[in-house]
C-alpha cells in the first residue's frame, strides 16, 4: 500500500491515480440525481421539491462523514508517509467507530424530531408528507451512509481506489434499477426513491466493513485506540469539508425559501434541477482533490519536497484546463440536461434552462476553490482550508443571496454561487501563493 503512494507521480499517472476517485465521486452524485429524474417525472415535481426541501438534513450527514473521511485520511496518510503503520491502523479504525456513532446520533434525533423538522426546512402544506416519508427512511440509513463516504476516502488511503470506483458504480446501479422497480410498476412513489438510495448507501459500506477487517496487510482495521487528540485534529483538518457541507445546506435552504416566496413549487423545483448539475460537475473536481490528498499528504510527510512540487504544478495546470472546458460543457448540455427531469415547454423548464445558463459561469472558478480547500486539508492546516470553505460556501453565497435577488430578481438568485466562486477564487490564489514557501511546494 506504502508503494502506491510513495511512487513518482507525473501527469499521466497522477490523473490515472485519481481517476477512480473522480468517477467514484460522479456516481455518489447520481444517488440524488437519479432520485431526482425518477421522481420527477413519474412522482411529479412537487415531490422533487420535496426531496430539495429536506436536502439540508442529508448535508449535515455528509458534513460529519466528510469531515471524518478526509481529515483523517490527511493524519493517516501522514502518518504511513513516516513509517508508523500501527498507529495509522489504530487511528483509522477509531474514525470509522466515531463515524459510525455520529451516523447513529444523527439518525435517532432526526426520527425523533422529524415533524417539526421539516416545517422548520419550509415546507408547506402540500409538500409536508412528501418530505417526511423521504427523509424517515434515508435517516434510518444513517449509519450506512456515513460508512460509504468514509470508506470512498480510505480505500484512496490504502492505495486501492479501484476498489471504492468499483463499489459505487455497483452502488449507482443498483440505485437506478431500484429506482425504475420500487417507483414505476411498484407505485411505491418518493419511499421507493428513497430505499433505493439506501440500498446504494448499504452496498460501499458492508463491502467495505468486511474488506478492511479480513485484509491482511497494509491499511486495515486494528484494536481502536481511544486517541482524542488525533480525533480533534482530523476534524480541525476536515473541518472545511464539514463547513462546505453545511454551508451548502444553509444554502439550499435559502434557494428554497427564495424561489417559493418568487415563483413558488416550480421555481424550487427548478433551483433543484439546477443544483443537480452542480452536484454533477464539482463532483469531478472533489474526486481528483480526494484522489490526490493522500499523494500530497505521503509526500509532505515523507519530506520529499521536489516531488511536492511536481504534483502541485501538475494539479494546478489541470484544474485551470479543466475548468474552462467543464463551464463549455455546462453550456452545451444545458437543454438536454434540464429535459431530463422536466419536458420543454413546461414552467419548470422554462424556470430552469434560463437559470441553468446564468449559474454555470461559477464553474470557471470553482475547480481551483475545491481543490485549494483540499490542498490544505492534505497539508494538515485545517484553518486555512476552513477559512477558505467558510468564505466561500457561507459568508460570500449568503451576501450573493442577501443582495443580488434585490438588485437582480430571479436573476439574483441564479448568479449568487457565481457571484461567490469569483470571490472566493481571488482569495484561493492568494493562500496558494502566500503557502507556497512555507510548504516547500513553489518558489
Amino acid at each position: 500500500m506504502s508503494n502506491a503512494l510513495a511512487r513518482e507521480f507525473h501527469f499521466g499517472s497522477l490523473l490515472r491515480f485519481a481517476f477512480p476517485t473522480i468517477v467514484m465521486m460522479i456516481f455518489t452524485s447520481l444517488y440524488t440525481i437519479i432520485d431526482g429524474i425518477f421522481v420527477s417525472r413519474f412522482v411529479g415535481t412537487d415531490a422533487l421539491s420535496a426531496v430539495n426541501i429536506v436536502f439540508p438534513v442529508i448535508n449535515i450527514v455528509y458534513a460529519v462523514a466528510i469531515m471524518l473521511a478526509t481529515g483523517g485520511s490527511a493524519v493517516i496518510a501522514r502518518r504511513m508517509g513516516e513509517g508508523d503503520m500501527r498507529t495509522a491502523k489504530e487511528n483509522f479504525s477509531f474514525i470509522v467507530l466515531v463515524g459510525v456513532l455520529a451516523g447513529f446520533l444523527i439518525s435517532v434525533l432526526g426520527l425523533i424530531f422529524l415533524d417539526p423538522l421539516v416545517h422548520l426546512l419550509g415546507a408547506n402544506e402540500k409538500l409536508v408528507q412528501l418530505c417526511k416519508e423521504y427523509l424517515a427512511i434515508l435517516l434510518i440509513f444513517t449509519p450506512a451512509s456515513v460508512l460509504q463516504l468514509l470508506f470512498q476516502s480510505f480505500f484512496v488511503t490504502a492505495g486501492r481506489p479501484g476498489t471504492g470506483l468499483t463499489l459505487t458504480v455497483l452502488a449507482g446501479v443498483t440505485n437506478a434499477v431500484l429506482d425504475f422497480i420500487l417507483i414505476v410498476p411498484l407505485g411505491m412513489g418518493i419511499q421507493g426513491a428513497a430505499l433505493a438510495t439506501a440500498a446504494g448507501y448499504l452496498i460501499p459500506a458492508v463491502y467495505g466493513v468486511v474488506f478492511f477487517l479480513v485484509r491482511k496487510e497494509g491499511l486495515r482495521f486494528a484494536k481502536p485506540v481511544l486517541d482524542w487528540r488525533m480525533l480533534w485534529q482530523s476534524c480541525g483538518n476536515g473541518s472545511s469539508e464539514m463547513v462546505t457541507n453545511l454551508s451548502t445546506g444553509v444554502v439550499t435552504f435559502l434557494f428554497n425559501l427564495a424561489m417559493m416566496q418568487l415563483l413558488g413549487e416550480d421555481g424550487v423545483a427548478a433551483i433543484t434541477i439546477v443544483m443537480y448539475s452542480q452536484f454533477l460537475l464539482t463532483a469531478m473536481y472533489l474526486g481528483f482533490s480526494i484522489g490526490v490528498a493522500p499523494v500530497i499528504s505521503f509526500n509532505y510527510g515523507s519530506e520529499n519536497f521536489p516531488h511536492l512540487r511536481r504534483i502541485y504544478k501538475i494539479c494546478i495546470g489541470s484544474i485551470t484546463v479543466s475548468s474552462v472546458l467543464v463551464f463549455l460543457l455546462a453550456i452545451g448540455l444545458a437543454s438536454p440536461v434540464v429535459s431530463v427531469f422536466s419536458p420543454k415547454g413546461t414552467v419548470v423548464y422554462e424556470i430552469a434552462i434560463h437559470g441553468f445558463l446564468l449559474f454555470s459561469i461559477n464553474y470557471l472558478f470553482a475547480g481551483m476553490n475545491i481543490f485549494a480547500s483540499s490542498f490544505f486539508t492534505a497539508l494538515s492546516n485545517g484553518k486555512i482550508s476552513a477559512f477558505l470553505s467558510f468564505l466561500r460556501t457561507g459568508v460570500f453565497i449568503v451576501l450573493g443571496m442577501l443582495l443580488l435577488p434585490r438588485m437582480l430578481g430571479v436573476n439574483g438568485v441564479w448568479l449568487a454561487v457565481p457571484f461567490a466562486e469569483f470571490f472566493s477564487v481571488l482569495l484561493s490564489v492568494f493562500c496558494l501563493w502566500r503557502g507556497r514557501k512555507a510548504y516547500n511546494y513553489g518558489r
